[in-house]
């Protein structure tokens, strides 16, 4: 028997509440109200029992429009954000219709009724991604379609409707509030780095989640820096710790990318640098479709205080491992940065912690202040145009680059770590937009794409060059030659591939990233090698340190 669509619930209904979304649906073919008889062509089928899917109820509202429900994060209701979910079996009448040579109707709206967040990004301009079959690669919907607002039909709940226009029949149409990034994408991915035999790419299981999911930890440096008795400077990067902040992962893989590569800055980072890499911290919200919780609906970055072997098995392997490094004196633990996605926020910028000395306060900026050279979309200082259109008022809220000790937020990553390592290692939270960055100068929002997310994490690697001003090393860095590892050179009788022979300089790599000035040409360098904060004028006297607040 095909199954009938629900009706809109009547005020004071229990029906009408998100706890009554158990799950998602599943191939659910939506027939209107009163309807007898086998579905036909037209009546749209639903689905989001995939990985990472997320729809968690359809209501008919008439053959074209109906009400869109997000099934809320397992075991947490609180959040209802991400969504994925595709649609089948449209019909004629739902395909575009010419009304002349220049003009189509727009035949299907859709209303996402219950998301969670009352600010979105929905607001400035973003929409939501679109592919089918016939065109496999995500886009997004025009602006000018989609509208977000708080309905009072829908318990005051705020509402994303968007108008969408059908043009195959045959074609199966995908939806998704961002690029999604699923855990069997990165583990492909992983796979693949790891038939490369690179003698200086090391992956290892560090745990496993509630639901037996691999916890992934990548080792890439010098193999001469994992020898025993050798001072490491190590650098740890974690991502995905909230599911549905898919960005994440696309910065999280331009920052591997890069690392292993053979670009001569890449090489002289594995020299000199260790990087700790954790790149999916939430595997098992990752694969429900999950936006920001666990399995056990745990937001997994208020934990980091004390976390649950059982309970939060991926977050306390990785303290475990901090805490065994930071203990180790031929260790020195210099970064961590966890990597997120933002909601109501433009651009790339980051989060740091307050301290009470002045000098490690300040020398803190330096990291930021230099990505921001390096990086177009990374924003250190608040901007806000001289002149903005009425449409894009709100980029005031762009973001920028601040630093706080809010309450809120003392069981992340960046606060715990900052308040347990000592006076030379620096916490950070990086963040980037769901949507858009505005480069300097412009009032123009410029959507994020895949690459774009990549390129900002190939520019954060790239940053570590300017810090540590190992610039000059680059220049005596020869054409590279990869060296495999053992077996694969007793295979070859040590001769490297022939596709490994030649090299050139990727062409998105080529140039140099900072602008205005050569960063060997300021300040001065301790004997660590790092920027001495009180020579820095340029760094930090020529504008404002960034205002401490409390981001929401």
């Amino acid at each position: 028997m095909a199954e009938r669509s629900q009706t809109a619930p009547e005020a004071g209904n229990d029906m009408g509440n998100d706890d009554a979304i158990g799950g998602n649906v599943s191939k659910y073919i939506v027939l209107p109200t009163g309807y007898c008889g086998q579905p036909k062509k037209g009546h749209l089928i639903f689905d989001a029992c995939f990985e990472s899917g997320n729809l968690g109820r359809v209501d008919h509202v008439s053959e074209f429009e109906y009400d869109l429900f997000i099934r809320p994060d397992t075991c947490n209701p609180r959040f209802r954000v991400w969504f994925n979910f595709t649609v089948e079996n449209v019909k004629e009448s739902q395909v575009r219709k010419i009304v002349d040579t220049f003009r189509a109707v727009l035949r299907v709206i859709f209303n996402i009724v219950n998301f969670s967040k009352t600010k979105s990004l929905y607001r400035d301009g973003m929409a939501p991604m679109v592919k089918s079959t016939s065109r496999p690669k995500w886009q997004r919907l025009p602006p000018k379609n989609v509208y977000y607002y708080r309905c009072p039909d829908h318990r005051k709940n705020y509402v994303m409707s968007f108008a969408f226009c059908f043009d195959r029949e045959e074609d199966i149409y995908q939806f998704a509030y961002c690029y999604p990034y699923t855990y069997t994408r990165f583990q492909h991915y992983l796979d693949s780095l790891q038939k490369r035999n690179m003698d200086y790419f090391f992956r290892e299981q560090l745990g496993q989640s509630v639901q037996q999911r691999q916890l992934d930890l990548l080792t890439i440096t010098s193999p001469d820096n994992l020898r025993e008795g050798a001072e490491r400077k190590v650098v740890f990067i974690t991502g995905r710790v909230h599911p549905g902040e898919t960005p994440s992962s696309f910065v999280c893989q331009g920052i591997i990318d890069f690392l292993v590569s053979q670009h001569p800055i890449a090489r002289v980072l594995r020299e000199y640098l260790v990087f700790k890499i954790a790149p999916m911290l939430n595997p098992d919200g990752v694969y429900l479709g999950n936006y920001r919780c666990s399995l056990m609906g745990f937001d997994l970055n208020r934990h980091w205080l004390d976390p649950s072997p059982w309970a939060h098995p991926t977050l306390h392997g990785v303290k475990q491992l901090i805490i065994q490094m930071y203990n180790d004196p031929k260790t020195s633990l210099e970064f961590y940065i966890d990597i997120h996605a933002h909601s109501t926020m433009m651009n790339g910028f980051m989060y740091g912690n307050i301290f009470e000395d002045e000098e490690r306060f300040q020398r803190q900026a330096i990291f930021p202040k230099l990505l921001c050279q390096n990086a177009e979309d990374f924003s250190y200082l608040h901007r806000t145009p001289d002149s903005v259109p009425s449409l894009v008022w709100v980029m005031k809220i762009e973001s920028s680059t601040s630093f706080n000790r809010d309450a809120v937020k003392a069981g992340t990553g960046r606060r715990f770590l900052g308040g347990l390592l000592d006076h030379t290692s620096y916490c950070y939270t990086l963040e980037v937009s769901f949507y858009s960055y505005i480069v300097s100068g412009t009032t123009a929002a410029v959507p994020y794409t895949e690459e774009a997310y990549m390129k900002l994490g190939r520019n954060v690697a790239r940053t570590f060059l300017d810090y540590y001003r190992l610039n000059s090393m680059v220049e005596k860095v020869a054409i590279p030659m990869p060296r495999l590892r053992a077996t694969e050179e007793r295979s070859s009788g040590g001769e490297p591939p022939s596709c490994l022979r030649t090299w050139s300089e990727p062409e998105a790599l080529g140039t140099s990233m900072t602008t205005g000035c050569e960063p060997a040409s300021i300040g001065t360098v301790t004997s660590h090698g790092i920027w001495n904060v009180l020579a820095l004028p340029y760094l930090l006297d020529s504008s404002p340190t960034p205002s401490v607040v409390h981001p929401t």
